[in-house]
């Protein structure tokens, strides 16, 4: 791993430090499973929609996350950790 990825690691570590543990949970479920929806990352996590869309906003405020539009379907977004 080099010094710039070692440095970018550490940064979302303590961003990720002040979070709720929903928000955690959603940040790992996007490191292993890559880009997913809302109600996919519900499905992963186990956690309620509404608890995701908090845990999405609080990772997206600190900057950890980034969304652009579904290819499939216009109406839904798709989530990924920044460094992806």
């Amino acid at each position: 791993m080099s010094a710039a990825e070692e440095q970018e690691n550490a940064t979302v570590r303590e961003g990720l430090h002040d979070c709720p543990p929903s928000a955690k949970l959603v940040a790992k479920v996007l490191e292993y499973d890559g880009p997913l929806t809302q109600q996919e990352l519900a499905e992963e996590t186990l956690l309620p929609t509404r608890t995701v869309r908090y845990a999405v906003s609080q990772l997206d405020e600190i900057d950890i996350v980034q969304s652009r539009f579904s290819f499939t379907d216009a109406r839904k977004r798709v989530y990924s950790l920044r460094n992806e």
